[in-house]
């Protein structure tokens, strides 16, 4: 044990979690460590790759600060669970719960009646100066008669092994959906160990949370949202696994209207009124018509919807005001005046430079402080990711006393922090590593109700003094263990409740990425199989030259598929932007299909590089289409069929079609080269189907009788007609009073027209006209449910 991984020196002046002062395993870790030191070696690693596996299958991912656009980074989990006794916890939950309404209270003072200025609890300008405090928003109350609903505590324990609040989070709280991918990628890696231990679970914490919101809905028909940035925020994998976890709708800004005071989303079927809006966004960007005037992200008139009283926004509109740093300073005393009771959880040593008294305190201990600004919400960390003792500012003002007299207002001063440590895996071997915690609150039917886990942030070296999780940390599950047997919770209703509910209605914006995501990874495989077929016959005549070869070649070239890359740019763009379309609708989307997406994505660049024109290139095509040929059967036999459903079945259908259309159009006619027609059907994947019906060598007519005309052959531009005609008859509004709506009708019209057409009269101008049509029923079925 001791000769392996359990080597374990603590960090001389730190706490640390497994072990007590006097150096032995604490009992509530006994279990998990006498479990991992009869494990083998390589019994350790299978169980700990199980864990990465999963989050890698599961596709949990985060962006980090200063990072390429959209760079997906893996989820960084440090494999080792924190363990905390659960009456430990009863006490540390009871100091957070009376923090919650603390600050409940503070937010309902600052915008309504301003006593905590006028009584001198707060100075003025903390809240006149703060960005964050929001004027238009002043006075109004919120419908649901709270300020706050769900809010976020960093805390960590100190040398003297109390716990301290490092910060509050009420502006737009992330991080819970990642506290539950922890706890099952953690799982899987301890499963034996999870199960022998009376670990609480965290479902009815959300369930409870789901349950309070529903009950801030005005009517039954009503819908919850969650109100994400989008795809380029760092923490949206986490809106759209949380979306996906309560059956929220997960919307955008430019998802919302404002119409007579009631917010309603844009659906295929129409507005729809939404009640309760959970934002994942700062409060400024929520409206550009009253807050931030340059925001894009925003829904204009979203505070007037609030002055109607027709929305509950979770948390209100200027709630970030409480994340300050400053307001730690006057914690102790607001609490002493608004709840008549001292602080049961002690916020870190903050001094607010804007008073004499604590200024000179600062300016004598410097040794002793991290200075920064007032207003931020972020821990004090230099461009290394490690806080030092009055160095923020000294490093960059060398006349720091100087400095803190003419700026003290906009200035604190904290005490360094001392984090406890806690085991990690390093090298394969325990290290002590130090740690803080976020954990959550919610506010539920009985009141605010702590989450019995959250997530710990786990330092990447062994300085105390601070945690930079942007700049190599990890995190890590925790486990608030009891001494008996626990409840055991799902989200799921009893039997005796039992409902069926029907799909919630499909956003615009979502719609319109899932009918391009069809329509773009049908033109990928369309480029595939000419791209296929181009460089088998490559590899028997070596002549670009060579007639069919070269007509080829200018027909891909007028699609702006290049022959002499074996993997054109073109190509990958259509497979980018299929990803791109899925990233836009992540909590419609299930993983599996997002990993067979990025799958693809990854194994064509690899090619591009790799293979050479010819038999290479054409294996190559093989593989590529295997794989997209994966992904539509994942979506064929896993998809619900609902309106989301149709809309992506309708952009693979109309793709087919045009694709089909115009290559009938320009191998089918007179001057077509000698293959033409044999290329055709093996592009169509339709060589055994034209061996079995026609007794013929191919032919033109015979061609365009399968390819075109055969409504059994899903390869044909009629069997495509024919299922885009069904699935429109079953889209929102494709029947009003009896009539059909002119997207149905045209639908309809389309497939009447080819139906009764015969293969003598398909011609090349025929073809064009049929393009030409698909291509205006695209644009009518956008106008209509897009918008």
């Amino acid at each position: 044990m001791a000769d392996r991984a359990f080597d374990y020196r603590p960090i001389a002046g730190a706490p640390d979690e497994m072990l007590g002062p006097d150096g032995k395993v604490r009992p509530v870790w006994r279990h998990f460590v006498d479990s991992l030191a009869r494990m083998p070696k390589p019994e350790l690693e299978r169980r700990l790759d199980k864990a990465d596996r999963y989050l890698r299958d599961a596709g949990v991912f985060y962006r980090a600060y200063g990072g390429a656009p959209n760079a997906e980074r893996s989820w960084p989990l440090s494999h080792v669970p924190v363990l905390i006794d659960a009456h430990e916890w009863e006490n540390l939950a009871e100091g957070l719960v009376q923090r919650a309404e603390l600050l409940e209270q503070i937010a309902a003072d600052i915008y309504s009646d301003n006593r905590l200025v006028q009584e001198g609890f707060l100075p003025p300008g903390l809240i006149t100066g703060n960005p964050e405090f929001l004027r238009p928003v002043h006075g109004l109350k919120p419908v649901s008669g709270h300020f706050l609903h769900f809010v976020a505590f960093e805390i960590g324990r100190g040398p003297d092994g109390n716990w301290w609040v490092l910060a509050d989070r009420t502006q737009a709280p992330s991080g819970a959906g990642f506290a539950l991918e922890n706890r099952v990628a953690t799982t899987r890696a301890f499963s034996d160990i999870y199960a022998e231990t009376h670990v609480h679970r965290l479902a009815s914490f959300f369930g409870a949370f789901r349950d309070e919101l529903q009950s801030y809905k005005k009517n039954a028909d009503d819908r919850i949202a969650i109100l994400t940035p989008g795809p380029a925020n760092e923490t949206y994998f986490e809106h759209s696994y949380i979306a996906r976890y309560l059956g929220f709708m997960l919307l955008e800004g430019e998802d919302l209207t404002v119409v007579d005071g009631q917010v309603m989303v844009r659906t295929v079927a129409g507005l729809k009124p939404v009640s309760v809006l959970w934002r994942r966004l700062d409060a400024s960007y929520a409206d550009p018509l009253e807050l931030n005037q340059h925001s894009q992200i925003g829904t204009p008139g979203l505070t007037q919807a609030l002055r109607a009283e027709t929305v509950t926004i979770v948390n209100a509109l200027g709630a970030g005001l409480l994340e300050t740093r400053a307001f730690l300073a006057f914690m102790p005393a607001i609490c002493r005046r608004l709840l008549n009771e001292d602080l049961k959880l002690p916020s870190i040593a903050t001094w607010w430079c804007g008073q004499k008294k604590e200024r000179e305190h600062v300016a004598r201990h410097l040794d002793k402080m991290v200075i920064g600004p007032a207003y931020s919400r972020l821990p004090f960390f230099d461009d290394a990711g490690e806080s030092k003792p009055g160095r923020l500012l000294r490093e960059k003002d060398p006349e720091i006393l100087k400095t803190l007299a003419e700026r003290g207002g906009r200035l604190v001063g904290q005490e360094i922090v001392k984090l406890s440590t806690t085991p990690a895996f390093v090298d394969g071997k325990l290290a002590p590593r130090p740690m803080s915690l976020r954990v959550f609150a919610a506010r539920t039917r009985d009141g605010w109700t702590i989450m019995p886990g959250g997530f710990a942030r786990i330092g990447a070296g062994d300085d105390v003094s601070a945690i930079a999780m942007q700049k190599g940390g990890s995190v890590a599950d925790v486990w608030i263990v009891s001494d008996k047997p626990v409840k055991w919770s799902t989200l799921l209703p009893s039997e005796e409740n039992f409902t069926r509910n029907m799909p919630g209605s499909l956003p615009s914006r979502a719609a319109d990425n899932l009918f391009w995501l069809g329509r773009y990874i049908e033109r990928a495989e369309g480029a595939l199989r000419i791209l296929r077929a181009w460089h088998g016959r490559f590899a028997e005549y070596a002549d670009r030259k060579q007639p069919l070869l070269a007509n080829v070649s200018n027909y891909l070239a007028a699609l702006d598929i290049d022959t002499e890359e074996q993997v054109p740019e073109s190509l990958l763009m259509n497979i980018s932007s299929a990803l791109y379309s899925a990233s836009n609708i992540r909590d419609r989307f299930s993983p599996d299909g997002w990993l067979a997406l990025n799958d693809l994505s990854k194994t064509a660049r690899e090619f591009r590089e790799k293979i050479h024109p010819g038999d290479d290139a054409t294996s190559a095509m093989t593989v590529l289409l295997r794989k997209l040929a994966g992904f539509a059967g994942l979506v064929h036999e896993n998809m619900y069929r609902f309106t989301g459903w149709r809309f992506l079945s309708i952009g693979r259908y109309l793709e087919r079609g045009l694709h089909m259309s115009r290559l009938l159009g320009h191998f089918s006619g007179p001057d077509a080269p000698d293959g033409a027609l044999d290329m055709l059907i093996e592009i169509g994947d339709s060589v055994m189907t034209h061996r079995r019906r026609y007794n013929v060598a191919t032919a033109s007519v015979t061609v365009t009788d399968l390819l075109a005309l055969d409504p059994l052959n899903p390869r044909s531009v009629l069997y495509q007609l024919n299922e885009i005609k069904t699935e429109v008859e079953q889209l929102p509004n494709a029947i009003v009073n009896g009539q059909m709506s002119p997207v149905h009708r045209e639908a309809l019209r389309l497939y009447s027209t080819l139906a009764l057409m015969t293969p003598e009269g398909m011609s090349v101008d025929v073809y064009a006209r049929l393009e030409r049509e698909m291509e205006t029923f695209s644009d009518l079925l956008t106008r209509t449910y897009i918008g």
